[in-house]
């Protein structure tokens, strides 16, 4: 307290204060009790919490929220409204949002009353505002994987997954977009247009879930969901500065969510801390066995009911063996390459000094050109799994009743470098010949993977996610990831940014780089507990410059709309042409 001013230096980093006065008498009374106490007495007596106290929600995180929530600072009402100013002011740099959820003001003023009734039963995301990847079932408003053909569908059930984030006491704040139906990384769709890196706006944000990956790192909610079939949730955490988990296959229900393939996909959370990814990914495993997704049968006792958050700070980097995939690097040294090869350097440099032991692998199978060309399963599970989500009797509104029907329209993005593979998926099925040797091949992986962990006593594999910067805008696809070592494999793998390339013209602060730490099956709680000491390390994340701008808040008697800007597809990317 400094004369009349009190200020907190919350979490966020972001300096919160107001003007107001408290009496010597009143304030040596409040300093003997303890500090939510005094926080709320402190309410009490200035009457500012919902008044004249701004809730800041630049780099906010659960941690951050929840503690000016339970300290009486704001409402819910408030904090849903912060993140809604910042997208009416800031989505445009971004093309990021596909739709609000047009219940998300009722949704917070029901926060409020619980909150009021300070019964003290409260979830792990209690008042805390999230978007979803539009592949994501929700009853409250339509799923479209960004499809124009697909706009008016409507999901009358919750996915499991978005249900266990409203039990848990979180606000969906609405939806992302994505690469159009999660098919390919540059983010792109015929319903919501171009999304644009919040970094340099001549570049892709990553993807598919790149709308997610864009929004988090403007600050348009505390975290959000992506969905990952070879690289989906990895690539937008690496080119948004941020952190990602892919879960192994089965840890999470993907039920209720549009599907690409039985094998590859899974779905997880992206946010600007490892905490909050450890949070979400404890709330979404809650789900347990799903009828609906019958991976969720093969968790080991033990794993079912982790709170991945609670052993988040005590594991250590010293004695650790972690594996150098040198195969996931491209060498030629260019303005592309060069950036992510010297982060890389930097960031292993640093292990090696915090007392981890690199351990160089330089096995040839591990090469994610080769492995993606030779077993990639998803022109044999497209088609059969996408007609099953549209054949559901629960799936109302309008919408195609086929993969083939959404295909015959004109309603449709697909990138011309994926004109084969689609065209190949509508004649495909998993009856195919070569499907069961594919899947042989699958399992062969598995388990040369597994021999190297067990012949090299590792605890976990690191490698760039992307051997390049993220692509820019109108490239023919999103080159250079690694993700699909872990999507064939179905094991897990957390992503750290590790730094950013040289500031240009464009970028400012520079392009993002990120990191992943790959283990292996059911080993999400050690992943996480070393992605927290990289954390530890030092702060790596920037907030996008433009982001960094304070939006005023202001109260909202309805609920705003957002309208995707279309008219930035790139030539490059016609629409209805297969």
């Amino acid at each position: 307290m400094f004369g009349n001013y009190i200020i907190w230096v919350t979490s966020n980093g972001y300096e919160q204060y107001c003007y107001s006065y408290v009496s010597p008498i009143n304030l040596s009374v409040l300093l003997t009790r303890p500090i939510m106490q005094i926080t709320r007495s402190l309410t009490a007596i200035l009457g500012f919490a919902s008044s004249t106290f701004a809730f800041d929600p630049r780099e906010a995180t659960i941690a951050s929220t929840h503690h000016d929530l339970y300290t009486g600072l704001v409402t819910c009402r408030k904090v849903v409204e912060s993140f809604l100013a910042r997208i009416e002011a800031f989505n445009n740099h971004t093309n990021a949002i596909l739709a609000i959820n047009p219940d998300v003001l009722r949704d917070a003023d029901n926060c409020d009353k619980a909150l009021a009734s300070n019964n003290g039963t409260h979830g792990a995301l209690f008042g805390i505002p999230i978007l979803l990847k539009d592949n994501f079932d929700t009853s409250f408003m339509p799923t479209t994987g960004a499809n124009a053909a697909m706009e008016f569908s409507q999901p009358t059930v919750d996915a499991p997954s978005v249900a266990a984030f409203k039990k848990a006491g979180a606000i969906i704040l609405g939806k992302t977009n994505l690469h159009e139906l999660a098919l390919e990384g540059i983010s792109v769709s015929s319903l919501g247009g171009q999304t644009i890196n919040p970094y340099d706006y001549t570049r892709t944000p990553g993807g598919s879930s790149g709308g997610t990956g864009a929004a988090i790192a403007a600050s348009f909610s505390v975290f959000g969901t992506g969905t990952d079939t070879v690289n989906s949730l990895r690539s937008p955490a690496s080119a948004n500065s941020l952190w990602s988990m892919r879960p192994t296959r089965g840890l999470v229900s993907r039920a209720g969510v549009i599907p690409i393939s039985y094998t590859q996909d899974t779905i997880g959370p992206i946010a600007r801390c490892v905490e909050d990814v450890a949070t979400a990914i404890t709330v979404m495993s809650s789900i347990g066995y799903d009828a609906d997704d019958n991976t969720t049968a093969s968790v080991p006792a033990g794993i079912e009911g982790t709170d991945y958050a609670a052993s988040l700070t005590t594991g250590s980097l010293k004695g650790l063996r972690l594996g150098l995939l040198e195969g996931f690097f491209n060498r030629t040294a260019s303005n592309e390459t060069t950036p992510v090869n010297d982060a890389m350097a930097k960031h292993v440099a640093k292990l090696r000094n915090a007392g981890a032991t690199i351990v160089p692998i330089n096995e040839t199978i591990y090469n994610a050109s080769a492995i993606i060309g030779a077993l990639d399963v998803q022109r044999y599970e497209y088609r059969e799994e996408l007609t099953k989500y549209l054949e559901r009797p629960d799936l109302a509104g309008t919408h195609p009743n086929s993969t083939t029907e959404l295909y015959a329209s004109d309603n449709f993005l697909v990138l011309p470098s994926g004109y084969e593979y689609v065209t190949t998926s509508l004649v495909s099925s998993t009856s195919n010949a070569t499907y069961n040797s594919t899947l042989a091949g699958i399992r062969d992986l598995s388990l040369s993977l597994e021999k190297t962990f067990a012949s090299n006593n590792l605890d976990a594999l690191i490698y760039p996610e992307q051997k390049n910067l993220v692509v820019k805008i109108g490239s023919p696809s999103q080159v250079g990831r690694n993700g699909i070592l872990a999507a064939l494999t179905g094991t897990p793998v957390v992503t750290v940014p590790i730094g950013f390339s040289p500031a240009t013209k464009t970028a400012p602060d520079g392009v993002p780089i990120g990191m992943e730490i790959m283990g292996r099956q059911w080993t999400e709680e050690k992943l996480l507990q070393i992605a927290y000491q990289i954390q530890q390390m030092g702060r790596v994340r920037k907030t996008p410059s433009w982001a960094k701008e304070q939006v005023t808040a202001k109260r909202y008697d309805a609920v705003p709309s957002v309208t995707p800007n279309v008219d930035n597809i790139p030539e490059e990317y016609p629409i209805g042409v297969l």
